[in-house]
């Protein structure tokens, strides 16, 4: 007997059918525009791609920069205050004592940073409670103008660190000008202007020159012409018939002439100036010289590579010097916005005021962009200006100020301890995605 189960030998195999409800059909679905493939992943939506590129961006580092700063400057400002001293030395008995203690010399330590530096609430009306943004701005001015200069030369791949040489003597060249030669009003302003921007840019192509032309690294280069420039401007200021106000002893320079003094913008009540308003525009040219010419482009593609950039047929020695002389009309820039605006009753060699090696911070906060370095130039005029409120207001000492500009520097010049500390994703990481599940389909025989 045959097996039943099995077809008579030349009959045609019957075909069973197949119970109610059952797929006849084995193939996958069609793919659809929103259900990906078999074997694929659903990429990410474009809210976390766009959350992601925030979190590893440049600029929420800095901003993280500046608030790890201000935790710490807390941190110091609570232990160097007396109270909270007085109070810890019973904390195990009144615990509570010390942590109020430590909450009002913080807080009230930062409210005065914000009196001094943005608003004051304590005054009768608007008009002399805004007078700390101004004065803040008044700070930002010369540092936003040498922040830019400086920053030019990081996105060509040099480093300007001559900045005090550079306002020493534009500051001279400017104040020159301005005290020595009577001219209508604004037509001196212009010239003294101009010849203080020049004066800088050419002791700035000093060392692009020497770049260019002998490979002397520009680091030294512009140490050394600092210290060449600030002797060279002490001996004018001694020397009677230069820069030595006539029949004074002192080395000061005589006032500068209402001729050319900048105006003032808000009145004479306020000491902001028309330098902030050159400053805003020096932030748009620099912006537009790097984004929208061709210039620029020489520039960034220097920067990025300068042997790539020899091959395309750009001329890097030339695009050093160039970048020298910008950048000196720009350190030039501040140095003529505190002769002209900010001290204009005769300046000494110490008119720099340190503004030549915090235009370096300045840069490196802004991240070498023009708006960047605007930024953070309004950001350290706020330290400037609200530091010594909270030195007379709370007793804080101004060092502690100067300490949170440092971390501040410290923690952009390391992202990622900034991301080790925020749990930040590095950039260019890609997302952790569930691996595909592969499937096999094998053939019955």
């Amino acid at each position: 007997m045959s097996d039943p189960q099995q077809p008579a030998q030349g009959a045609e195999p019957v075909e069973t059918p197949a119970p109610q409800g059952a797929a006849t059909d084995t193939a996958p679905p069609p793919a659809g525009p929103s259900t990906p493939a078999p074997g694929e992943v659903e990429p990410p939506s474009r809210w976390a791609t766009a959350f992601r590129e925030i979190v590893t961006g440049n600029a929420i580092i800095s901003v993280l920069a500046i608030v790890l700063a201000l935790i710490v400057g807390a941190v110091m400002i609570a232990f160097t205050d007396e109270r909270v001293q007085e109070a810890a030395v019973y904390f195990f008995a009144r615990p509570g004592d010390t942590f109020v203690a430590i909450w009002e010399s913080v807080s009230g330590a930062y409210v005065a940073f914000f009196q001094g530096s943005i608003y004051n609430f304590r005054r009768p009306d608007f008009i002399s409670g805004i007078r700390p943004l101004t004065e803040t701005l008044t700070f930002a001015t010369p540092l936003i103008a040498a922040g830019l200069g400086v920053g030019l030369t990081f996105r060509v791949g040099m480093f300007n660190i001559g900045g005090r040489g550079q306002m020493l003597i534009a500051a001279s060249a400017a104040g020159w000008v301005a005290f020595g030669f009577d001219l209508p009003w604004g037509i001196h302003m212009i010239v003294a202007v101009l010849a203080g921007m020049i004066g800088a840019a050419l002791w700035a192509g000093i060392a692009g020159l020497l770049k260019a032309r002998t490979g002397a690294h520009e680091v030294i280069v512009t140490i050394m012409l600092n210290y060449v420039a600030l002797y060279l401007v002490q001996w004018m200021l001694r020397t009677p018939g230069l820069l030595q106000a006539p029949g004074s002893n002192n080395p000061k320079t005589p006032p500068m002439k209402d001729t050319a003094i900048l105006p003032d913008l808000l009145g004479p009540q306020f000491n902001l100036h028309f330098g902030f308003i050159l400053a805003i525009g020096a932030t748009v040219l620099v912006w537009w010289i790097l984004n929208r010419s061709s210039l620029g482009f020489k520039f960034r593609a220097v920067g990025e590579n300068p042997n790539a950039a020899r091959v395309a047929g750009i001329n890097v020695k030339s695009m050093y010097v160039y970048a020298m002389l910008i950048s000196g009309a720009l350190i030039g820039l501040a140095g003529v916005s505190q002769v002209l605006g900010t001290v204009t009753t005769g300046f000494s060699s110490g008119i720099d005021a340190g503004i030549g090696f915090d235009a370096i911070t300045v840069a490196l906060l802004g991240r070498s962009t023009p708006w960047g370095i605007l930024a953070a130039g309004i950001l350290f005029g706020a330290f400037k200006a609200g530091g010594f409120s909270m030195q007379a207001a709370e007793g804080v000492p101004i060092d502690i100020v100067l300490v949170v500009q440092s971390l501040i520097v410290l923690f952009i010049a390391a992202p990622p301890l900034v991301r080790a500390i925020f749990r930040l994703p590095a950039p260019g990481s890609a997302p952790k995605r569930p691996r595909p599940i592969v499937t096999k389909e094998v053939e019955a025989k």
